[in-house]
């Protein structure tokens, strides 16, 4: 049985709402009702804090990630290391291995991993970018950090074969995530040592 609204705007706000992952219409009724009761100047600065985003918010013209501006605050630190790039799915994943504050090289977000299944293959994901930063020279490792899944080996195995004819040392983080696992749920204390003891690609 659908729910009765008594107000237009309230049934198109919840529509929109619920679109949102992880949300239900039940829950997302509850968020616009608490927002009814919230002063108007706070409902405002949220939605302009959202229009903000959605508009002005950059990708990394060198790595992918989020950025205020055209170069992340990540690739523009001279103290990061620029010889070692790590190679992720999604900006999630550069949140994860950034706090757990075991690693000083650059990224590179592949804004997700080949899933045939999905529909997602090596040209909609951004590999050509990676091998163009190496073939540029100046790295000397690449860390392959994609998640234990089908999916996530797959894609490093594909990248394996695209970078294996650079002078440029392949590696994995370390198996002490479980097989099936997405990176960003693991734990830090774990993702961190998985980045120290990363392994050459291949064992």
């Amino acid at each position: 049985m659908e729910t009765a609204y008594p107000s237009l705007l309230l049934e198109k706000a919840v529509d929109e709402f619920s679109q949102l992952p992880g949300i239900g219409r039940k829950t997302a009724l509850r968020h616009m009702l608490f927002l009814l009761r919230q002063p108007e100047e706070r409902v405002d600065a949220m939605v302009e804090s959202i229009t903000r985003l959605r508009h002005d918010v950059k990708f990394c013209r060198v790595c992918h990630n989020i950025s205020d501006t055209d170069t992340c605050s990540i690739c523009a630190d001279p103290r990061r290391d620029e010889t070692i790039i790590c190679v992720v799915e999604n900006i999630r994943d550069v949140m994860a291995i950034e706090n757990t504050q075991q690693y000083k090289g650059l990224y590179h977000v592949l804004g997700g991993i080949i899933s045939p299944m999905d529909g997602i293959g090596p040209s909609d994901l951004e590999i050509d970018s990676l091998v163009s930063r190496v073939a540029q020279g100046g790295v000397e490792e690449v860390i392959l950090a994609l998640s234990s899944t089908m999916e996530g080996d797959t894609t490093n195995f594909y990248l394996y074969r695209k970078l294996s004819s650079f002078d440029v040392k392949l590696t994995v983080i370390a198996r002490g995530i479980s097989v099936g696992n997405e990176l960003e749920y693991t734990d830090e204390v774990t993702l961190g040592r998985s980045i120290l003891n990363r392994t050459p690609f291949g064992e």
